[in-house]
């Protein structure tokens, strides 16, 4: 079994050597002090969110201070094509359970969309609460998957801003994909980035429950964006992204 991850703020991990002391602390550690009751020679890994991996032996715990001895430190390789989740707001969780099973699957980074269609709508207090409440989804979903990279979550965006963004992404040798239930491109047809040093994107926008309005989606075909459909069945908001997220996945030979 793959040991435990845990996440170090900072950034600062990739300054370690195998055989360095490192102290985990804060709410991570009283969190594998405290509630787990980890303990000595237990194994754990601690990542920083920017790709280092910290593989580690408990040497000693303190109440909420976990004294840990470096065994290796992996310096994973960032993705040659980041992968984009644009995930339209949903009532419920709805879109909260798309963000956390396309982070396990393995999305990059995250952009709350306010579609037209959306029922809810972030704004003031509302739009700072929602927005925290997807950053501490996806920390638990780095961590449930045991990843070394934590994908950012971004301000909410209109459809203009997002449709400025495809035309940003388009222009730089990105890519931007559309679900849509009456796309006659499947998703395996579709173009992808090519892989290269320097990273391009590619977006996949994802509606909410009412759908993608014919406006949308003139306006982020216009911007460079192709739809295209997942398959025969139409699926929920919640679905969606994490599905689209695999296949794409596994044609970008990540889990070769």
């Amino acid at each position: 079994m793959s040991a435990p991850v845990f996440l170090a703020d900072g950034g600062t991990l990739g300054a370690l050597s195998a055989g360095d002391l490192y102290v985990l602390d804060g709410a991570e550690g009283r969190h594998a002090g405290v509630v787990q009751r980890r303990g000595p020679g237990e194994r754990l890994d601690v990542v920083d969110g920017a790709g280092t991996r910290l593989r580690c032996v408990v040497d000693a715990v303190e109440g909420g201070e976990v004294r840990l001895r470096v065994d290796e430190v992996v310096a994973e390789p960032a993705p040659a094509v980041v992968l984009t989740l644009v995930q339209a707001l949903a009532k419920g969780d709805r879109d909260e359970l798309a963000v956390e099973a396309a982070v396990e699957v393995g999305v990059d980074a995250v952009v709350p969309w306010q579609a037209d269609r959306s029922v809810v709508v972030w704004r003031g207090q509302r739009a700072a609460k929602s927005h925290a409440k997807w950053v501490a989804t996806v920390r638990s979903a780095v961590k449930q998957a045991r990843r070394a990279c934590l994908p950012p979550v971004t301000e909410p965006v209109t459809t203009r801003q997002l449709a400025a963004r495809v035309r940003e992404v388009v222009a730089a040798g990105g890519g931007a994909v559309v679900l849509h239930e009456d796309a006659t491109t499947p998703l395996a047809g579709v173009t992808l980035p090519a892989p290269s040093s320097d990273p391009s994107a590619l977006l996949v926008v994802v509606g909410p429950e009412g759908g993608i309005s014919d406006a949308e989606v003139a306006a982020l075909e216009e911007a460079g964006a192709v739809t295209a459909r997942l398959g025969p069945h139409v699926l929920r908001t919640s679905t969606a992204g994490p599905v689209a997220v695999a296949l794409l996945s596994e044609r970008l030979g990540r889990w070769a």
